[in-house]
């Protein structure tokens, strides 16, 4: 089976040709640097997305927050809710860990500026 991308890896956005079989990338062409061809693998076997969003600190100040790493994309509803459902503690500075465990993805989730 072919598919066709777009690499999100960086600003470039190749259009990626992928051959899969049994759920992996057996080739990948269009890719202008090897992120590409990561990505493509990454995309077909297992996808993976960072999340950004807000969190409500207990005052109601929002706080803008990220998943340190990437959660598996079906995951993503599930790991907003938890930071949605979260009350946050003010202070918080850039990079305090503010979920420890966003919807039991082992992912921890950040905060991005400092609020006071």
């Amino acid at each position: 089976m072919i598919r066709n991308m777009i690499c999100i890896g960086c600003p470039m956005g190749c259009e990626l040709t992928v051959e899969v079989e049994n759920g992996k990338a057996v080739s990948v062409s269009g890719n202008g640097c090897a992120v590409g061809k990561r990505y493509a693998e990454t995309e077909v076997s297992a996808p993976t997305r960072m999340v950004t969003s807000t969190a409500i600190a207990e005052n109601g100040t929002p706080v803008p927050v990220k998943t340190k790493t990437a959660v598996p994309k079906e995951k993503i509803f599930d790991v907003v809710n938890a930071i949605k459902s979260s009350e946050v503690g003010l202070p918080v500075s850039i990079g305090d860990v503010l979920i420890e465990d966003a919807a039991g993805t082992g992912v921890q989730i950040v905060a991005t500026k400092r609020v006071e």
